[in-house]
Order: C-alpha cells, then sequence, then structure tokens
C-alpha cells in the first residue's frame, strides 16, 4: 500500500500542516496535493505568506496606536513615574528574546540535519544510479566490441572445421542476446543530471538560509544587548538605536514566519503523498513498473529486471562452456587460437562480475533505502525545524513588541529623573550651580545660600568657637572667595582678602573650624535637601 505506508509514518504535525485549508489569491479552495507546477497550488502558498504579512500590518498598527495613545494621553507629569515597571518590561522582553534565540537555534539546526540527510540520500541514489549506467555501459562494450573482435579472429583461424564455427555462431548469438538484455535496464543519465542539478541548488538554499537565521539570531541578541545597555546608563542615544533596530528586527522575523509557514505547508503537502507525486513526475521517463518497484519495494513484488538478468547469466554461462570446450579440444589443432580463447575466456570472467555488481545495485533495497531517508530527513527534521523557526518569529516579534512599547516609557523616565536631578542641584549649596543660582535667582524661602549664611556667621550665638584663638571674620571671608573662585574652601591657591599674609596652611584647629560650620549649616538646613 504506497500512500498508506507513507501516511503511516508520517508524523502528527505532516497531517496537522497538509490540512491546513488551501486559498488561491481569489480565495477559491485549491486541492492540497503537492503539484509546484500548478499556478493554483503555488498562488496557496503564496496566500499563507501574506497572511503572515498581514499579521505584520496588524502588528505595526497596533504598535502605532500605542505610541500615539502614549503621546496623546500623557499623566501628570507631578506624578512620579515607577521606574520598576519599566525594568521589568525590560527583562521580561529580554527574556523572551533569548528564549526565541535559543529555540531559533535549534530549529535551524534541526532544519539543516534534515535538509543534509535529503542531500546525503539524493548523494546515494546518484552513486547507484551512475554506477548502474556505468556497468551497462561497460558490459556492453565488453559484449559488442571486444567478444566480437576475438570471435571474428577465432573464425578466421577455425574456418576449416564446420564444427568450431557453429559453435562460434551460437557464441556470436549469445553475446547479441546478452546485448538485448542489457538495453531492458533504463538509462539513468537524465535522472542523474536532475538529481544533481537539484542537489546543488538545495546546498546552495540551505547554505544562505542557515546563515541568514544565524545573522539574524545574532542581530536580535546585539539589539537586547542595546536596549540594556541604554536602559543601565540612561543614554537616549542607545535607546533610540535599539528601538530602530528592533523595528527592522520586527520585520524580519515577519518576514523569516511567511518563508517558513509557505515551505513547511508546501513540505507537509509533498510528504502526506510523496509516492503519487513522485509517480507523476516520472511519467514518460522511466516505466511505471520501474517506479513502483523502487518506491514500495515488497517481498511480493518481483523485480522488473529478473528476467533479463536471468537470461544475461544463462547467456553468460553458455558461452564460458564453448570457449572452454574450444580451449579443451581446438587448441591442440589449432595452437594460434588459444591466446583469443584465453582473451575471451578472461572477458567472460569481467562480465560476470559485472553482472553481480549490476545484480545489487538494481535491487530495490538500496534505492529504497536512500528514498526512506530522504523522507524522514524532509518530513521529520526539516519540519520540525521550520514549525521550531515558526515559533521563534513570533517569539522574537513579542519580545521586540514589547521592547517597542516600553522604549516611550522609559524615554519618560529619563526626561523625569534629569528633571529631578536638576532640583537636587538647584537646592545644593555645596554644588557648584549654586553660585548660578544665587546670582540669577532670588533666595527660596528660608533656604540662605552659603555666601550669606557664612557672612552672619559671627552673630550665630550656638555656633560654639574652638578653644584656639582664630578670628571668624577671616575665615567666613576666605570661606566667600573660595565659594566664588573655586567653589571649595580646601583650594589653598585664593589669596586672602584685606590681609597681606599668604594663604593660611593646613591645621587642626582651621580643620575644627571647617567641620563646625559643616555641622552647624546640617542642623539647619539639613530637612531641606531631597532625599
Amino acid at each position: 500500500m504506497p500512500a498508506a505506508r507513507v501516511g503511516a509514518v508520517a508524523p502528527w504535525w505532516v497531517r496537522w500542516l497538509h490540512s491546513v485549508p488551501h486559498l488561491d489569491l481569489r480565495l477559491q479552495p485549491v486541492d492540497g496535493t503537492f503539484e509546484p507546477r500548478d499556478e493554483s497550488y503555488r498562488e496557496s502558498l503564496l496566500f499563507l505568506a501574506l497572511v503572515a504579512a498581514v499579521g505584520l500590518g496588524v502588528n505595526l498598527l497596533f504598535l502605532a496606536a500605542y505610541l500615539a495613545c502614549t503621546r496623546c494621553c500623557r499623566r501628570d507629569e507631578t506624578k512620579r513615574r515607577d521606574p520598576c515597571c519599566v525594568t521589568w518590561t525590560a527583562v521580561v522582553a529580554g527574556l523572551v528574546c533569548c528564549a526565541a534565540v535559543g529555540v531559533g537555534f535549534y530549529g535551524n539546526s534541526e532544519t539543516n540535519d534534515g535538509v543534509y540527510q535529503l542531500l546525503y540520500a539524493l548523494d546515494s541514489a546518484n552513486h547507484t544510479f551512475s554506477g548502474t549506467d556505468a556497468l551497462v555501459s561497460e558490459t556492453t562494450q565488453t559484449v559488442k566490441v571486444d567478444l566480437e573482435r576475438h570471435l571474428a579472429r577465432l573464425n578466421e583461424i577455425l574456418a576449416s572445421e564446420k564444427d568450431y564455427i557453429q559453435t562460434l555462431k551460437f557464441m556470436q548469438q549469445m553475446a547479441a542476446n546478452i546485448a538485448v538484455q542489457l538495453t531492458v535496464v533504463p538509462e539513468w543519465k537524465e535522472v542523474t543530471e536532475v538529481l544533481t542539478e537539484l542537489a546543488t541548488k538545495t546546498d546552495q538554499v540551505e547554505y544562505y538560509r542557515w546563515l541568514s537565521y544565524l545573522l539574524l539570531f545574532v542581530l536580535d541578541l546585539v539589539i537586547c544587548f542595546l536596549a540594556c545597555l541604554g536602559l543601565a546608563k540612561r543614554s537616549r542615544c542607545l535607546l533610540a538605536s535599539a528601538l530602530c533596530c528592533g523595528l527592522l528586527a520586527l520585520i524580519l522575523c515577519w518576514t523569516s514566519l511567511a518563508a517558513d509557514s509557505a515551505a513547511a505547508v508546501g513540505t507537509s503537502d509533498f510528504c502526506a503523498a510523496p509516492d503519487t507525486f513522485l509517480l507523476n513526475i516520472t511519467e514518460g521517463h522511466v516505466s511505471a513498473a520501474v517506479t513502483r518497484y523502487y518506491l514500495y519495494c515488497s517481498q511480493s513484488t518481483s523485480s522488473p529486471f529478473q528476467q533479463a538478468l536471468t537470461i544475461f547469466q544463462r547467456s553468460l554461462t553458455a558461452i564460458q562452456v564453448q570457449v572452454a570446450g574450444l580451449l579443451r579440444f581446438a587448441v591442440p589443432l589449432f595452437p594460434t587460437a588459444e591466446n583469443d580463447l584465453l582473451a575471451m575466456q578472461l572477458l567472460l570472467n569481467s562480465s560476470e562480475s559485472s553482472l553481480h555488481q549490476l545484480t545489487a545495485l538494481l535491487d530495490c533495497r538500496g534505492l529504497h533505502k536512500d528514498y526512506l531517508d530522504a523522507l524522514t530527513g524532509i518530513c521529520y527534521d526539516g519540519i520540525e525545524g521550520l514549525l521550531y523557526l515558526g515559533l521563534f518569529s513570533l517569539l522574537a516579534a513579542l519580545a521586540f513588541s514589547i521592547m517597542i512599547c516600553a522604549g516611550p516609557r522609559a524615554w519618560k523616565s529619563f526626561t523625569t529623573r534629569d528633571r529631578d536631578y536638576d532640583d537636587i542641584d538647584d537646592d545644593d549649596p555645596f554644588n557648584p550651580q549654586a553660585r548660578r543660582i544665587a546670582t540669577h535667582m532670588p533666595p527660596r524661602g528660608p533656604l540662605r545660600s552659603f555666601c550669606s549664611y557664612s557672612s552672619g556667621l559671627g552673630s550665630q550665638t550656638s555656633l560654639q568657637p574652638p578653644a584656639q584663638t582664630i578670628s571668624n571674620a577671616p575665615v567666613s571671608e576666605y570661606m566667600n572667595q573660595a565659594l566664588l573662585f573655586g567653589g571649595n574652601p580646601r583650594y589653598e591657591n585664593v589669596p586672602l582678602i584685606g590681609r597681606g599674609s599668604p594663604p593660611p596652611t593646613y591645621s587642626p584647629s582651621m580643620r575644627a573650624t571647617y567641620l563646625s560650620v559643616a555641622d552647624e549649616h546640617l542642623r539647619h538646613y539639613g530637612s531641606e535637601f531631597p532625599a
């Protein structure tokens, strides 16, 4: 049972994909039988690719609507956004992307294994076909040319003996009979050329397919890395680059899904009934009986070459018996005939060896095994890998959609945090921006600048001066000048005001004065600083 045999070993995903509705571009149902030469069938596969294109359009519309809503429906800027939401969204997108790449690597490897198993089977079948043609050609050459040449020479040597001439004529008839039986074996040259071209094109396509997916995996990982780096460094440039590349990767994922879905369904249609397709394409080139013999290879089916090989064997044996008789009886009378008879004996032995090899090559078990190996590579590993690649495309599209949706929120989070840092700088008297704020803006409520505070340092009753005898006026005057010139009172490269002496050197008493000033400032205004 041809179709039942293949259907029994076909996995469930082949039957599931084969049951997918086939529609042409006019939405008319099409027969699911694998027929790549039929225009309607090709349109049904193109329709599946267009379905994936529609999915891409819907995805892009959803992203555009989401970004538009995010832009138009802004929250109150006084409300602080929780950065944890953006962080966890990025983590989820990264995990989904990594899972997608892992699934994609497995699917790419499985598809590659299936294709190379197919190529190995095609190469083995080509070796069988080319070997059969070589043996047939060699044996025909031996029988028609070499053997006939020796028989013609023996006719001249044994022309005086009519019995020997009759024996030579019988041998010529057997040799001609062998040549006729060899014509029953089909010539596989055309089949070999087709299989060689198919293997070469398949190898090239598979190489570029495998490499393209590998580059796509690397691109996805690089985009995820850029997005994570942009969030970690709060870099708008990296984030914008990651979002643009993510949009490109999203389009590539849907494109790969379109190609994988069409290829998976088409391959499943072939795997559902491969015998029927091969019988149709070999019609007119190879006998249907020969094709069925190799496709099914059942014990109940006899070989179509059995009769020809049997006649070949009998004819060859008859010639060998006659040559042995001539060597025994004719050589003593005609010694010059011995060389030709011995040469004929060698040719017959070589032909017998070729007969055994030809019988082994024409046996159905070798080619049938190659056929089953090819089906296993295509229908199991190949389609399974395509399904995993389709899952990779969906997961990657989901990951990049999440990343693109989280992009504007991360961008606003960056803006809000920068504004918060600017506010902190405005209220921080130890920040160099305090000079600019003190110069161009009035004091903010009870918070006074450090300069105004230090100028009234002598009137503070709560400040306990150090035990050493040091005047506060030069100290405040020095700190005011240090703030104006350097922003740091520890620098001693600023000249003192009102004194002719050089800058004071560092001493424990001066350090105690600085620390007391800072402690007093923190006690009065520490609650004003943001946490």
